[in-house]
């Protein structure tokens, strides 16, 4: 194991046995497109996350709030790999929308719209349970803002409800939403094997899921160390950015 760790910062994270390349020449490009398909389902994940918890807080007990609520339960409850093989089935073999595999079309001309055109699907299906988690954690966190003496104050002094939400009570809920969603950022680094098989993104989640069925234990190893590095580094991010935004984090 020392001599492994002492390759490993070094950066010789040793030779894949099945095709007996380095396991970084393996691994790290197809990393790079992993990447893509976690920023795409983070975005996704957070700013429909915002927008309608946003809304479920802002119109409490409404009919917004109730199919807000109704949508992140089940979002919660839906497994990626089945909510990808259902995009798949209507949006890409009955409407034919969208593509149902790879990262480019083997004919098309590739590019920043083409590659777009293939992450809608994988990015979608990833992104159902961060959304839900992020809505009702913006929904409880707001709720919470909102109940305070201060926005009652804000809205006595004729502030418009638009300034008092989105400039004062969103910025005090924000540090919560923060850090789950570095939590789910790694959550979408650990759960892209699912959705990357399924739509044969060329990613690491695919590689690893190729390497468990071969046996290859270097590339495995290599595969889960770069995944969870990277996990530790976003969280790191997240808890960086909340203290920024709390001033009681910052004194202390």
């Amino acid at each position: 194991y020392w001599l492994w760790l002492v390759k490993m910062l070094r950066g010789d994270l040793g030779t894949s046995i099945a095709v007996q390349v380095p396991v970084a020449e393996l691994v790290i490009p197809k990393f790079k497109n992993t990447l893509i398909l976690t920023a795409a389902s983070l975005v996704v994940a957070v700013v429909g996350g915002l927008f309608i918890g946003i809304i479920s807080a802002v119109r409490q007990y409404s009919i917004y709030d109730r199919i807000g609520l109704v949508m992140a339960i089940v979002g919660s409850a839906t497994p990626s790999f089945w909510l990808a093989l259902v995009l798949m089935y209507v949006f890409a073999l009955k409407l034919r929308w969208f593509p149902t595999s790879g990262m480019y079309s083997l004919r098309g001309p590739g590019g920043l719209p083409d590659l777009l055109r293939h992450l809608v699907l994988p990015a979608v299906s990833a992104a159902a349970i961060p959304l839900a988690v992020i809505t009702r954690l913006v929904r409880s966190s707001m709720l919470d803002v909102i109940r305070q003496d201060y926005v009652t104050t804000l809205r006595a002094k004729g502030l418009p409800e638009r300034q008092v939400i989105y400039g004062h009570a969103l910025r005090n809920a924000l540090p919560p939403i923060v850090s789950i969603t570095g939590l789910q950022a790694g959550f979408l680094l650990g759960g892209a094997l699912f959705t990357e098989v399924i739509f044969s993104w060329p990613g690491i989640g695919r590689q690893l899921y190729s390497s468990i069925l071969a046996r290859d234990v270097p590339v495995v190893q290599g595969a889960m160390l770069i995944i969870s590095f990277t996990f530790v580094l976003l969280n790191l991010a997240a808890d960086v950015f909340v203290a920024y935004l709390d001033p009681k984090l910052r004194a202390g």
